[in-house]
């Protein structure tokens, strides 16, 4: 009889789990009913009472006297998937090991030359699949070694007698060459040496652009920060305007501290908050504090009387481009180059395809000219790579604002099934999606051509007078009249910080801590003797304060967040840094011995409220936690990471209401449950963007 008490008692604990974690729970009294009446009211409550001392019982990681790779238990699953103590979702990843560039690449490859530059065998460089140019199976057949996990074989040889050309990348800028592969620009001297010959080596793109495209692999070159800022200093003399590309993520650190001395203090600039699709509506009026906050930033970082607009955009949905581009044509005009400027990892190179392929560019040239490599690791670009500008003549503008106006009109029926999939899709990933179009397509279709006496007569499509395709039906390239006084958008490299988390990181680590969709905050209730882990990047211990405090986690959802006690945090870390339980780094204790030590840095705040976060802990590129204590109460915090990562405080916080975007407590534990926030389609109707949104739900 007392085992099958037992076993009852046992099945219905299990039941109540069950059900906090598919979100139903039993009333609660007094207290929840009040807590529905407050919702019904429109008044944000809180779903903990912030004078109550409350009783904690903690999920603690597979117990330190235990084996780390032991199963959790059904529990322990349960409050997993609830985000109190995650690993990635994709599990463990293995760990993987002009003139004057020119003549700065020649200088590069005379040391290589004269210093310890050995002679390559077809083991030495990865290898990416090329149809045009297969791999030579006498080169591999004599040194074929048993391929570890997560190596690739060769494919080519250096050659370094060749000489270096003098054609860039189209991917990333750099100088094509095949001398030495650890230089920017290097091609395989079999691919180099026939592409040459045959006259075709202007559309190549580099290894390393290559890899990173296809196989998702980036290669270390040997490029110091000085280089990168010699390649933006060469644009001190010209004339033109400037767009600084900011990370909203990164706030204040991506704004370039010295942007005057780099560009010169000859230019205007216009400030772009990029990356606002990751950001989630914390209050009604988020985007015109969050316009606020970068304002005040660029004034002091010393270039504010420089500044004449400013934007957030999402370079990857769309939103807010279409109203950059008919900003940039109302006011500069046609009165000189523009230049994308900023932080590595901000999204220029993405904005720059995106810009491509809309009405700011030739309508041929995005026919013509390739798309910039993208990618999450920081130095992509290593030149400066361009694109014709449009003029906006009169008619053209009118014929860009009536496209523009029947966009806006149209419904969800009548948008292209392609155009339906994308919003979805981006919608799926992103707050804010919008739509980027292209008013003047190449009207020449094979040896038709449709005649257009408008355009004849107002000259809004001489760029496309030329549009001829080549003899393997191509696009030809751009003619001499299409470029004489053409203007260009170029952009340049982006600044590598000199603190940053990414640095410390090694490739499929910067995958996971660099956010690539739209954050959903995680929110923890702390009182004070406890810890709360980012992964194993940083951790922040609560030292002192009379009542519990909130923190909120904006961070990659593949960066695991645990709670733990004070007294255990240090045992944690030992034992599970480098593993799943912290995920981030990942390679186990022999890549924490490469991983620097934590640095200490103390900070005292004051609470706002229970509904107003006091000051965000910046983590540098891997994102913030912002802080929310009862209104008065003295906040005690200590801050661990590596020092070279940059982390800090910011006051006033960028989100002060993200704390109000959490769900239900999670029974028995310190996490509350994910929420995410309403997302905006721009440039649809509204009944159109509704019945997007609506369709997204029901999936």
């Amino acid at each position: 009889m007392l085992k099958v008490l037992q076993v009852s008692f046992r099945r219905q604990v299990w039941r109540n789990v069950c059900a906090a974690a598919a979100g139903e729970r039993p009333p609660r009294g007094a207290a929840a009913a009040a807590g529905r009446a407050a919702r019904r009211s429109g008044v944000r409550s809180c779903t903990v009472d912030p004078n109550l001392e409350e009783q904690f019982v903690f999920v603690d990681c597979p117990g330190l006297e235990e084996e780390p790779n032991e199963e959790p238990n059904e529990e322990q699953q349960v409050l997993h998937q609830l985000g109190v103590s995650s690993a990635p979702p994709c599990g463990p990843l293995p760990q993987v090991s002009p003139q004057k560039h020119l003549r700065s690449l020649e200088r590069q490859l005379q040391v290589l030359r004269g210093g310890a530059l050995q002679e390559a065998g077809p083991d030495s460089f990865m290898e990416f699949q090329d149809v045009d140019f297969p791999l030579d199976d006498s080169l591999i057949k004599s040194k074929k070694k048993k391929k570890k996990k997560g190596e690739h074989r060769v494919f080519g040889t250096p050659d370094a007698g060749a000489a270096v050309s003098d054609i860039s990348c189209s991917g990333c800028g750099a100088v094509l060459h095949c001398s030495a592969a650890d230089v920017p620009g290097y091609l395989p001297s079999e691919k180099f040496k026939v592409l040459l010959e045959a006259g075709t080596l202007g559309g190549a793109t580099c290894q390393r652009c290559h890899l990173i495209t296809h196989h998702h692999k980036a290669q270390n070159l040997q490029v110091t920060w000085d280089q990168y800022r010699q390649v933006v200093r060469q644009i001190r003399g010209r004339k033109g305007l400037v767009l600084l590309v900011a990370d909203l993520l990164d706030l204040p650190d991506s704004i370039v501290p010295d942007l005057p001395d780099l560009v010169g203090t000859n230019k205007h600039l216009v400030v772009l908050g990029n990356k606002l699709d990751l950001l989630p509506r914390d209050s009604p009026n988020y985007l015109q504090r969050v316009k606020r906050r970068l304002a005040r930033y660029c004034q002091e970082a010393g270039f504010g009387p420089q500044v004449t607009d400013l934007h957030l955009i999402s370079a990857k949905t769309g939103y807010g481009v279409e109203a950059l581009i008919s900003s940039l044509q109302r006011s500069w005009k046609y009165k000189g180059d523009v230049f994308l400027v900023g932080s590595a990892n901000a999204g220029k190179s993405t904005l720059f395809n995106t810009l491509l392929e809309s009405d700011y560019c030739k309508s041929r040239a995005a026919q013509v000219l390739q798309k910039a490599t993208i990618s999450p690791w920081p130095g992509t670009t290593l030149n400066l790579l361009k694109f014709p500008i449009i003029n906006p003549t009169p008619y053209r503008m009118f014929r860009r604002q009536n496209r523009l106006k029947e966009a806006l009109q149209q419904t969800e029926e009548e948008l292209p099934a392609d155009e339906r999939r994308r919003l979805q899709r981006l919608g799926r990933h992103g707050y804010l999606v919008g739509r980027v179009g292209q008013t003047f397509q190449s009207r020449t279709r094979g040896d038709e051509i449709q005649f257009d006496p408008d355009s004849l007569a107002f000259g809004e499509d001489e760029d496309e007078d030329a549009a001829k395709e080549g003899a393997d039906g191509s696009p030809a390239e751009l003619s001499y009249n299409e470029l004489k006084d053409a203007h260009w958008l170029y952009d340049t490299p982006g600044i590598v910080k000199e603190r940053d988390i990414l640095q410390l990181l090694q490739e499929q680590e910067v995958r996971l801590v660099v956010p690539t969709q739209a954050i959903v905050p995680r929110t923890f209730v702390l009182k004070p003797g406890m810890s709360v882990f980012v992964g194993a990047l940083a951790r922040i211990d609560f030292l002192q304060g009379a009542k519990s405090c909130w923190f909120t986690v904006m961070a990659s959802a593949r960066v695991p967040v645990h709670v733990t006690s004070l007294d255990k945090a240090d045992g944690v870390y030992e034992r599970h840094a480098g593993r799943d339980l912290l995920g981030v780094p990942i390679g186990g204790p022999e890549r924490m011995e490469r991983f620097p030590a934590f640095a200490p840095q103390d900070f005292s705040l004051e609470g706002r409220g229970y509904l107003e976060a006091t000051a965000d802990i910046t983590l540098s590129s891997a994102g913030w936690v912002a802080v929310t204590a009862v209104a008065g109460e003295q906040v005690q915090l200590r801050v661990l990471g590596p020092e070279a990562a940059g982390f800090g405080l910011r006051t006033p916080p960028l989100l002060p209401h993200v704390v109000s975007l959490k769900g239900e407590r999670v029974r028995k534990s310190s996490a509350y449950r994910p929420l995410r926030a309403a997302g905006l389609i721009d440039g649809l109707s509204a009944g159109a963007a509704r019945s997007l949104r609506v369709k997204k739900k029901k999936k």
